[in-house]
């Protein structure tokens, strides 16, 4: 045994070795799917692998890997153990993962990952001693994949023939293991590799014949699932090897041997310590006492149980001492022993042993009842070896003495009072008494079992005579490591059992006949469990409701694409859905499937009780009845693993999904709610704690949760959660699961608060993870004795304690006697309310404590402590009565959001007959630009000072749903928001192709993150990339095409609870109306023109101000306005941030008396927002704040919750749309601020739809209010006297605004706006053009180049004659595997600006090789860049007299770099994507080229499917992996049929053969645009260069035009996974190198056209 080393880096050198010494093998990986247990993902790899023999890889040499997904738990060091010490496979090691204070102990005391491999598929050598001193190695292996290891040794010199080892520095031995476990944390990887090369003498079938005798031995000496206890195999496994340590070798391992300098970093593993014998005999032992509690601990090591809590007294002496002298178990002690038998279940639970508990007589045995009843009910398994008196000393009065015969009484499985030591009785009675108890500890039902140990004085080791004949018939005991009993169990094969068999298919009979299945998933206590419920709930594609315990619940969501995830449903937030009564009506299930005996939610087992009668199956381990509804028609005793076997293996169709999808919109509603008022309410509440602790989780974590408040919080409010690190799982899982779990632990046997402290540290121990702890106050003061066996640190990683302190027992502020008990009485006798320090607590015990009082500390504290490397408390301080009210609070608003919910489904839901279930698909779009005059210029703008004519410009979009139901939205962009005309066309030209035919939810008007969602996993766009008009105009759009496809308004699909409400409904008919006045003029000029409006109708009045030099003028406009129109109109002012903070308070001072509603953004800097309303005391209300915010907004918001700031002012079209819009009031309405929608002079289409969402924000206002209980909020008059400025109209109908007969005010009709909306009609005569699609021309061309003839496949977008692109010509290259087709969607985008063309380059698509010539040269021949640029110059000959514009990416970034530095007379500019100039260093151009000749062969050989998967498992692609069209990607990447010609293109064009261009560069004479993806790390730092080699901060035309650009969210393909900056990007460099041209020519005309 020796020490583990992290290796990175290479070992070998290529300088010396010529291309043809040179040869590299590239790995190519077949991921299989996951298996549900080892057993079987070696099933699938020999499967995998038989498959291969059938049809075996035409190539002399290759490398192949099978690879799949297994459960996480530890099997790797059993599976080692298990092998048989003469091994006819060679090498076979483990390698333990575990680095902190590593001894051999910790192979025994819980579960230790590793890797364990055996026999080697490749072997790496080298020697200094080798004559010439270069390396015998000419054949290297290439391996992208981060999955891929290889194991050996450093500076030595390894004999494989005799298996001897001599140390030579310089020298190594490296190999891939045959057949390898690796186990990480989430996830455990099994691994097959297959290497064979005829010129090393091993062929393919030899190598396969490696493969089975490894397979063979591997699976003849295997570690079954279900064993549990391991520690007598792996000390007979270190005692039959006779392993010795040496410190003098260091094991290593690294991802692959790569070429270069040989570099390492030593980073040790463990060292597994020589494992010695029992360092005496029983012979030595003192007296018979020391004899048979020897023998007890010695038992019980050989049984497994290793870990001994060990509570200090004398009677308890023999057992204590025993214990502490074997070397190999491992003793805690604490004076307490409720604590300590507390601890021995948590340690049982994190590591699925037992914990041997020692007591003294007494009521020390007393102290542990409460732990063990904890351990009978929840089936834990416990030793209990109580010492007691002799009977010679019971029932007479002696000290410490009382009756401990069946203490335990019916709690406990197995009880045996041994009689006092004496070697009258064989010692081997001890042992089977011993066997007997464990066997029953650890057999179903599990649990806790009590041996009661009676001895005799001496208690110590005071030496007595006593007799070796009792150690008679321990003879080959002693000789070996077996216990002296095995039971065996021979379980009956579900298969073989006739009568099992029939009653399991009666089960599955029902599972296929559901019509509304569920799948509930209770408390899972093991890893594999977890892995198997996850399988399982995929294969069933039912609805999950997971508990808390589940280890599901708190899950880590992995990147997965949209068919991944829509496999399982997991219904989070089922238990607050059920407060509304329609849901309880709505949730009928036929067949319930549960998981695991306890659910947590009271109201989810009432609505489970309500299912009944049903068919309700309950699957768990033990026989014991968990019913208390009485409902269990099936009651199947199997574990979960066993279960989802069966089940998997059966044919379960899956029906209708509309019960999945009502769910689905249920839980998304009821979520996002939750979600909201957890982040919207300031102060630290307990459900927030809830909703963050998944922030301190990782794949290293397991969580450990207390009872009362803590679970049932945890359980309602809890979050998922994303690792910010590429995890293994994320890589594995992508395209088979959405998430992996966490394992979860808590105390619900008996659900009591005591121990819970101890339990916890003793899981910490058990399970060897970073555990997080949360508890309560009351729970930690009960244990605080538990803090004295923290501080004690034995063997396990460091843990974070939550303390939530709200000073007693919070619980009981939210059960019925809150309600009618005095609260003296609450306080004294329920709450039992203290004033206790927990911060003096842990000081006393030396233990490290953090105290926090807000959100931003929670976190801060949250993440330094799972950093951190000692333990922590983290107290969190609370209240229970504003826990108590936030609660309610939160009730009543997620009640409100299932009925919203509820009432959209119903409303938008097709009959269940109907095949689409809740999704239409969008048949066509189209968009018109209009352009209307407006009577006065805009008051936004200052654009217009110098033009008597104004107009407004913008798109109307057209969508036709395939049932034949329009919709149309309204996209005007205002320059103020840095958008314009053309941009905004460009991305409505984007979505003109990506949307045709995709699929739209009928629940996106419940606008809870639901678009946002849809544009990202539907459209592929990061929703930050939209410009806010398009995503504004877009959801209009597509919210009336869903209104008119259901026969509604759009109001009544935003709100379908308006029509249960006629009255809140007649109150809200209209919608108040405040005028705008652009305040130009003097006071008198504009109080005139205030007193008409006021006597036209209007109540509420917005004047603009600090357009004025002296803030004194506009004071005095507000005041003569005041002075006219009277008190009771509302009167507003906008200084649009034009004032200074100290012009601001000037005119504050001025008008503080003048009663304004509010003042809308006074000043210019955010930053004196509150500075300006604590000092002016104004009401302020907030617009151009809010217009940038984020996708998210609270965050930003929670800075603006100021009582003086009384508004916000919300322009749908500058924010983006009305998703963000109703978030944003939302928010102001529970901070009890005004939320006024605001038009910013659009046409009449997007007023009408205006006033339809502000009535609907106005109605959930309403409910706001009363749920509240705040008094009804006063009708607000929205923003929308815009439409005064309307001199024409882009409908045909008139808008309804007007003066309403029976309120005499202006307002706005709702039913003239649905009315407007449904028959929506354009005039025409306002309609510039319409564009209805652009078609995409396709030819061929022949071309020659050099020794080849090539058919190019070409596409071509824009119109050759346009002037706006007339001599704008961009040609686009894709990189490797891609085509032509991948630039389309952005080609649409920019046609309308320059002629776009995209062409297959060689070997991709439908582009055709001929060879010529001389056909065998062409067949060697390559195809350089040199030849694929002379290919492509021809081309452009032939499709335009011009210079082009070259747009590449990645090999296309390349080429178009290479022509654009070469042939600059044909080169107008290039946009290079991703792209490098090639390799500078000389030995790396060797090693590339050798590793790119390998991909090609391999591409040949393996074909292009097993290719792609190798080639985008790299690290490069890591961000186009969370992509949700990564799996359509990389489907049109499989379509390439001439797979000799990418291979010769992957070669040939190799950075390796390339010319380098660094250079060239320097000398750079046509504009380059350098674009990156921001999460790009390798070629930004290219980029960067690049920008400083071209020389960009020359003074020269070209260096001017240089760019450089980083793209948000998005990595190397940085066109596929943000494509619409690249169109904007692309079209303003067209338009630099356009004016430049046009500038030169001095055509100022056209330059002036092209731009507009």
């Amino acid at each position: 045994m020796v020490n583990g080393a992290r290796f990175h880096g290479s070992v070998t050198d290529a300088t010396g070795l010529e291309d043809d010494d040179l040869v590299v093998e590239t790995c190519i990986t077949r991921t299989l799917p996951p298996a549900l247990t080892l057993e079987h993902g070696l099933q699938s790899i020999t499967q995998a692998v038989e498959e291969l023999k059938f049809n075996p890889p035409c190539a002399s040499s290759g490398v192949l890997r099978f690879q799949v997904a297994v459960p996480p738990s530890a099997k790797a060091l059993n599976w080692f153990c298990s092998q048989p010490e003469s091994s006819a496979v060679f090498p076979m090691f483990f390698l333990s993962k575990e680095t902190i204070s590593p001894t051999c102990k910790s192979l025994y005391l819980n579960k230790v990952r590793g890797v364990f491999g055996i026999g080697a598929a490749i072997s790496f050598t080298n020697s200094i001693c080798i004559p010439g001193g270069l390396s015998s190695t000419k054949r290297f292996l290439s391996n992208d994949s981060v999955l891929m290891s290889t194991y050996g040794f450093l500076d030595i010199n390894f004999n494989t023939d005799l298996s001897s080892v001599k140390h030579k520095a310089g020298s190594f031995y490296f190999f891939i293991p045959l057949i390898e476990l690796d186990e990480h944390e989430d996830i455990s990887i099994l691994a097959a590799t297959l290497a064979w090369s005829d010129s090393c003498l091993c062929t393919f079938e030899q190598a396969i014949h490696s493969y089975e005798s490894a397979l063979y031995q591997a699976t003849s000496h295997f570690w079954p699932t279900t064993e549990r206890c391991h520690s007598e195999r792996v000390r007979a496994a270190i005692r039959k090897l006779n392993v010795v340590e040496d410190n003098t070798v260091q094991m290593a391992y690294t991802n692959g041997i790569l070429l270069g300098r040989r570099d390492f970093e030593a980073h040790t593993m463990e060292l597994l310590d020589h494992a010695s014998e029992m360092a005496y005999t029983i012979q030595d032992r003192a007296n018979i006492n020391a004899v048979w509690a020897s023998l007890i601990v010695e038992e019980c090591f050989r049984l497994g149980l290793t870990y001994f809590c060990v509570a200090p007294g004398s009677r308890s002496s023999p057992l204590a001492l025993a214990a502490s002298a074997h070397p190999l178990v491992t003793c805690i002690s604490c004076f307490d022993e409720r604590s300590l038998a507390f601890h021995a279940i948590g340690y049982a639970r994190g590591s699925q042993k037992a914990a041997v508990i020692i007591t003294t007589s007494g009521t020390a045995v007393s102290n542990l009842f409460p732990a063990v009843v904890e351990a009978s009910e929840d089936f834990v398994p416990l030793l209990v070896l109580s010492a007691d008196r002799p009977p010679e000393l019971q029932d007479c009065g002696a000290n410490q003495s009382i009756n401990q015969v069946n203490h335990f009484g019916s709690f406990i499985r197995f009880f045996f009072s041994l009689p006092p030591p004496t070697d009258q009785i064989p010692a081997r009675m001890v042992l089977t008494t011993l066997d007997s108890a464990v066997h029953w500890a650890t057999s179903s039902p599990i649990g806790p079992v009590h041996i009661n140990c009676p001895f005799r004085e001496p208690l110590d080791d005071c030496p007595q005579n006593w007799k070796s004949s009792c150690l008679e018939g321990l003879d080959t005991w002693r000789s070996n490591t077996e216990p002296f009993t095995k039971y065996i169990i021979v379980q009956h094969s579900y298969l073989c059992n006739t009568a099992t068999r029939g009653q399991m298919e009666e089960v599955l009979e029902k599972i296929r006949r559901v019509n509304k299945g569920l799948l509930v998933v209770g408390a899972i206590s093991a890893e594999d469990e977890v892995w198997a419920v996850l399988l399982m709930a995929k294969y069933l594609q039912w609805p999950v409701v997971a508990d808390i315990l589940s280890g599901i619940r708190l899950r880590e969501l992995l990147s997965s694409s949209p068919e991944v995830e829509e496999n399982i449903l997991f219904v989070d937030y089922l238990d607050h859905a059920l407060l509304s009564d329609s849901v309880r009506d709505l949730v009928q299930c036929d067949v319930i499937v549960q998981i695991g005996s306890r659910i947590t939610s009271n109201r989810i087992s009432q609505m489970l009780e309500k299912c009944f009668p049903c068919s309700y199956i309950l699957v768990d381990n033990h026989p014991h009845r968990h019913d208390p509804s009485h409902f269990v028609t099936h009651r199947i005793q199997s574990s979960t693993i066993e279960f989802a076997n069966i089940l998997m293996k059966a044919q379960i169709p899956h029906r209708s999904r509309k019960w999945h999808y009502y769910l689905q919109a249920l839980n998304m509603m009821v979520g996002q709610e939750i979600s909201f008022h957890l982040s919207v309410e300031h102060s630290l509440s307990e459900p927030y704690i809830a909703h963050v602790i998944s922030e301190a989780l990782s794949a290293e974590s397991a969580l450990f949760i207390g009872n009362s408040m803590v679970i049932r919080d945890a359980d309602m409010y809890g979050c998922n959660w994303t690792s910010d690190n590429h995890s293994v799982a994320d890589m594995m899982l992508k395209t088979e699961l959405p998430c992996t779990g966490i394992l979860v632990a808590g105390n619900r046997g008996a659900s009591g608060i005591d121990g819970l402290l101890s339990t916890a540290i003793g899981f910490a121990v058990g399970c060897n993870k970073r555990v997080l702890c949360v508890v309560g106050d009351i729970s930690f003061l009960h244990d605080t004795n538990g803090l004295a066996i923290l501080k004690q640190r034995m063997l396990r990683k460091p843990m974070t304690i939550l303390v939530i302190n709200n000073r007693g027992g919070a619980i009981f502020s939210l059960l019925p006697v809150a309600d009618r008990t005095d609260p003296r009485v609450l306080n004294q006798y329920f709450y039992t309310s203290h004033n206790i320090s927990i911060h003096r607590l842990c000081e006393a015990h030396g233990v490290k404590h953090l105290e926090v009082k807000t959100k931003m500390e929670l976190h801060e504290a949250l993440i330094s402590s799972q950093k951190g490397d000692t333990d922590c408390i983290i107290e969190v301080e609370s209240s229970i009565d504003s826990n108590a009210t936030f609660h309610s609070y939160i009730r009543k608003f997620a009640c409100r959001a299932a009925e919203h919910a509820l009432g959209v489904i119903s409303k938008l839901s097709p009959p269940e007959s109907m095949s689409q279930g809740c999704h239409c698909k969008i048949q066509s779009i189209s968009y018109s630009v209009y352009r209307i005059q407006l009577c006065a210029p805009p008051t936004s703008s200052a654009l217009y000072h110098d033009r008597t004519v104004f107009y407004r410009e913008g798109f109307i979009l057209s969508l036709t749903l395939e049932d034949g139901s329009i919709g149309y939205g309204e996209v005007a962009p205002l320059e103020i928001s840095q958008e314009n005309l053309l941009d905004v066309e460009e991305q409505l030209r984007f979505l003109f192709h990506v949307m045709k035919g995709v699929t739209i939810n009928y629940f996106l008007p419940m606008l809870k993150s639901s678009f946002s969602s849809w544009i990202w996993k539907t459209l592929g766009i990061p929703v930050c990339s939209l410009f806010p008009s398009v995503r504004c105009g877009l959801e209009m759009a597509i919210l009336n095409a869903i209104a008119m496809s259901h026969g509604s308004s759009l109001l009544n699909i935003l709100y379908p609870l308006r029509e249960r409400n006629e009255e809140k409904s007649e109150n809200l008919a209209s919608i108040r109306i405040c005028a705008l006045i652009d305040s130009s003029g003097t006071p008198e000029e504009v109080a005139r023109i205030a007193v008409d409006l006021v006597e036209e109708g209007f109540t509420a009045i917005k004047i603009k101000v600090a357009r004025r030099a002296d803030p004194v003028e506009d004071a005095a406009v507000i005041q003569e306005v005041r002075k006219k129109v009277g008190c009771h109109i509302d009167l507003r002012v906008d200084a649009n941030r034009n004032w200074t903070y100290e012009q601001a308070i000037k005119f504050g001072f001025l008008v503080k008396d003048y009663n304004l509603q509010y003042i809308e953004e006074p000043v210019q800097h955010e930053s004196d927002i509150i500075r300006y309303c604590e000092e002016s005391g104004l009401p302020v209300a907030l617009d151009e704040t809010i217009d940038n915010c984020p996708e998210n907004p609270l965050n930003m918001l929670v800075k603006y919750n100021h009582h003086q700031i009384v508004a916000l002012v919300i322009k749908p079209t500058v924010i983006g749309g009305f998703e963000k819009a109703a978030m944003i009031a939302q928010w102001a309405h529970i901070q009890g601020k005004m939320a006024v929608i605001s038009a910013a002079f659009e046409s009449g289409l997007a007023l009408s739809a205006y006033i339809l969402f502000s009535c609907y924000l106005d109605l959930q206002n309403a409910d706001t209010c009363k749920l509240m209980n705040n008094s009804p909020a006063s009708s607000v008059a929205h923003g929308f006297g815009t439409y005064r400025w309307l001199e024409e109209d882009i409908t045909t109908d008139p808008l309804g605004i007007g003066r309403n007969p029976s309120t005499g005010f202006i307002e706005a009709s709702v039913a003239d706006a649905t009315h407007l909306l449904h028959k929506f009609q354009m005039n025409h005569n306002f309609i510039h053009r319409t564009f209805t699609g652009e078609k995409v021309l396709g030819y061929h061309l022949d071309l020659d180049s050099n020794d080849f003839s090539f058919s190019v496949n070409v596409q071509e977008i824009g119109q050759r004659n346009n002037l706006r692109n007339s001599g704008s010509t961009i040609l686009f290259l894709h990189g490797f595997l891609g085509t032509n087709e991948e630039w389309v969607p952005i080609m649409h985008a920019i046609s309308g600006s320059a002629r776009c063309i995209s062409v297959d380059l060689p070997g991709h698509g439908a582009t055709k090789i001929k060879n010529c010539g001389d056909d065998k040269a062409a067949l060697r021949s390559l195809l350089s860049i040199e030849i694929i640029a002379d290919l492509l110059l021809k081309l452009i000959e032939h499709v335009t007299p011009d210079k082009v514009t070259l747009v590449g990416y990645s090999m296309g970034a390349r080429i178009a770099l290479y022509m654009a530095l070469k042939f600059s007379d044909k080169i107008e500019g290039a946009v290079i994507l991703s792209g490098s100039p090639g390799l500078e260093d000389a030995v790396a151009r060797k090693i590339r080229r050798a590793k790119d000749d390998s991909k090609a062969r391999s591409i040949v050989t393996h074909g292009l499917q097993l290719f792609l998967n190798t080639w985008y498992s790299g690290g490069l692609w890591k961000s186009l992996r969370s992509h949700p069209y990564f799996n359509h990607i990389v489907v049109r990447r499989s379509v390439h049929d001439d797979l000799q010609g990418l291979a010769k293109v992957l070669s040939g064009l190799s950075p390796g053969r390339q010319p380098s261009l660094w250079e060239d560069l320097k000398h750079c004479k046509v504009p380059l645009m350098l674009v990156v993806g921001e999460k790009d790390e390798k070629f930004k730092r290219l980029a960067q260069k690049m920008w400083h080699e071209i020389g960009h901060d020359r003074d020269d035309a070209v260096s001017k035009l240089h760019q450089m650009v980083v793209v948000p969210s998005c990595g190397h393909a940085v066109h596929l996974e943000n494509p619409l900056p690249i169109i904007r990007l692309v079209r303003q460099f067209m338009t630099s190198l356009r004016s430049v041209k046009l500038q030169e020519k001095g055509n100022v005309r056209d330059l002036l056209i092209y731009n507009q």
